[in-house]
């Protein structure tokens, strides 16, 4: 049994659908899609709860938030200190997107809000990697996105493990002990589907319009991102 702490970072209220009861079941649903018995732990990040401890045989997930992993926000000042501390300690860390980006920062990376524009949709990016090549058939790892910030510069020790155009850092790893990816390895094409219909008024619509018709001609590879994320901090 694999014991996850989800470190939550936000709860998206308005932008749920009704096939969707809470953000963190996506995880829960991506994890027993691949066969993986898990058990849970929950904590409100965003409210400042944080695990008062460090177990090395659990994983520590920080997922997406609608704020970004440069501000200093209380609770996020708080995040980046609990990941130094963890981290220094041995625990096993995964992000997602904001999370992706927050570890980054924390061990001493830069984040920035990307003037290339909003990446949404499915993204192909190239898979450089030797560890994570094995899970992507022809070099290619296809995710969800959501996104306008982005890693610009890595942390000292940490592998660049994909790339793309639109962004450099798609996901970096360090050792056996952090993985990230700028993607949502837990998105569904339907919720993917259901922000862009109902919660972009913000996007120009050509963008819009460009991520809707990546969902119909591109297939994501959510699944073999949680195998590989796995597989990679349990060393196996």
């Amino acid at each position: 049994m694999i014991r996850v702490n989800i470190l939550l970072c936000d709860t998206f209220p308005g932008r749920l659908p009704d096939f969707i009861p809470n953000y963190e079941s996506l995880f829960m649903d991506l994890f027993a899609a691949i066969g993986e018995q898990v058990s849970y732990k929950i904590f409100q990040t965003w409210q400042g709860e944080l695990p008062p401890s460090v177990n090395t045989d659990e994983i520590y997930l920080v997922p997406g938030s609608l704020d970004s992993a440069y501000d200093d926000k209380p609770w996020i000042v708080a995040l980046v200190k609990w990941i130094e501390h963890a981290y220094c300690r041995g625990a096993k860390l995964m992000g997602v997107c904001f999370g992706h980006q927050v570890i980054a920062r924390a061990l001493g990376g830069e984040v920035r809000r990307y003037d290339g524009g909003f990446g949404a949709g499915i993204r192909a990016s190239q898979v450089i990697d030797e560890r994570m090549a094995p899970y992507f058939p022809g070099q290619e790892m296809r995710l969800l996105y959501s996104h306008h910030d982005q890693v610009v510069s890595l942390p000292q020790d940490a592998v660049l493990c994909a790339t793309s155009d639109f962004c450099k850092n798609e996901s970096f790893r360090i050792g056996h002990q952090v993985v990230t990816f700028q993607g949502h390895p837990e998105f569904t094409v339907a919720y993917s589907r259901h922000l862009l219909t109902n919660c972009c008024d913000d996007v120009d619509e050509p963008v819009r319009l460009a991520a809707l018709q990546s969902l119909e001609r591109l297939t994501p590879q959510g699944l073999e991102a949680a195998r590989y994320a796995l597989d990679l901090l349990l060393d196996r």
